[in-house]
């Protein structure tokens, strides 16, 4: 691994362990687990590493092969977010703190296997991290901990208003089985290919744009449903508490078709999206289980749409990517992966066709963007287990 290499360059000797997270991907389910939908997921044999080594000290020393700075802290001392790539640690080594006490620090290097934009690089950083920090420290976590507390970290002291999507899949996910998770009560199944399955593979396709969801506009949309949600609770004359405790899983279907013409088109649109989906996850599922990926396909597809024209994400070159999905032949289906306002698309795919794949979107897009070229890249990956199910 290079960051072993780059470790050994550093600190002049061989780190002592080596931490792996695995990326992630959401066919199905986008854009609701931060108002406790369902979701449906994979983690992917890409992701990060750390190599590392125990610090007695009790100083956390991080050091990222994708960013130029180096970042430093206490265990006891963390400190206030600075706004760069290692406020998540920071948030991470606090999270844990409330529940663990924490004696030894580290010092480490971080490499990530694709580029950053879309694949949850910030949870599994996270989670990288928090492997390293609790083998130093001799915590043993369960897998519904480590995701909490990864959860906490992004949430309360980075400030993203996220849910539990991107933890859950790479934590819990197992390599050709799809994860289906209910984000209100954390219940889950991991559905197997059907043994009639047509073969797939998961394509990644980086737009060449690199993004953070702080500084996106995603925080403003989950505000925006919650903003439809809290309405329709009024007008409906539902009992309804403080505005940042509106869910839309707390209000039916029926009372979103009654009352949503009612709504401002902002707040409607994302109410939208979120209904739809909820149902799109639990089709979605069923169409896994029995086999039948080209519905699967479609049902992502058609998220993806819905992404575009009701949760109003999407950077135009991600926009071109998911319309020359649409046209490529031997696509199942795929949409925006991650926050969806900048970084790739991801989609399952025959592979067979994946040569063709390959060259036709790459000349598409490339046509549609050419400043791109040396930027835009195309990855093959398979689904893979998550941190919990790793042996």
């Amino acid at each position: 691994m290079l960051c072993q290499e780059r470790f050994c360059e550093i600190y002049g000797g061989d780190a002592e362990g080596l931490s792996f997270s695995p990326y992630r991907i959401c066919p199905i389910g986008a854009h609701s687990d931060h108002n406790l939908g369902k979701i449906t997921g994979f983690a992917v044999d890409k992701g990060i590493h750390i190599a590392y080594r125990p610090k007695r000290n009790g100083v956390i020393e991080m050091q990222s092969l994708q960013f130029p700075k180096r970042a430093q802290w206490h265990i006891s001392e963390v400190g206030k977010k600075t706004g760069d790539w290692a406020d998540y640690l920071r948030g991470a080594t606090l999270a844990l703190e409330k529940t663990h006490s924490l004696s030894c620090g580290l010092c480490g290097v971080i490499e990530g296997s694709l580029p950053i934009g879309g694949l949850s690089s910030s949870a599994a950083v996270t989670l990288a991290f928090l492997d390293a920090l609790c083998r130093v420290n001799g915590v043993v976590l369960t897998a519904r901990e480590l995701i909490d507390i990864a959860f906490d970290a992004e949430k309360n002291y980075v400030g993203v208003n996220v849910g539990t999507l991107d933890q859950s899949c790479e934590v819990l996910s197992k390599k050709d089985h799809l994860l289906y998770l209910d984000c209100r009560d954390n219940s889950y199944e991991l559905i197997p290919a059907h043994p009639r399955m047509k073969p797939y593979r998961i394509a990644i396709f980086f737009s060449g744009l690199e993004h953070s969801l702080a500084g996106s506009k995603y925080n403003m949309r989950v505000d925006e449903l919650r903003a439809g949600i809290y309405a329709l609770q009024a007008l409906s004359g539902a009992e309804y508490g403080k505005f940042d405790q509106a869910n839309a899983r707390d209000v039916s279907p029926r009372i979103y078709e009654e009352y949503k013409d009612r709504l401002p088109e902002p707040w409607a649109k994302r109410c939208e999206h979120w209904y739809t989906e909820f149902r799109r996850a639990e089709a979605g599922a069923e169409a896994w289980r029995r086999g039948d990926i080209e519905e699967y396909g479609r049902l992502s597809f058609e998220s993806g749409y819905s992404s575009i024209h009701n949760w109003e994400s999407g950077a135009p070159e991600q926009i071109r990517l998911y319309e020359i999905m649409l046209e490529t032949d031997g696509i199942y289906g795929g949409r925006f992966s991650g926050a969806g306002f900048k970084g790739c698309c991801m989609a399952l795919i025959d592979p067979a066709k994946a040569d063709d794949i390959r060259e036709r979107v790459e000349r598409e897009y490339l046509t549609s963007f050419p400043e791109m070229k040396g930027k835009y890249s195309f990855h093959l990956c398979e689904s893979a287990d998550g941190i919990a199910n790793q042996k």
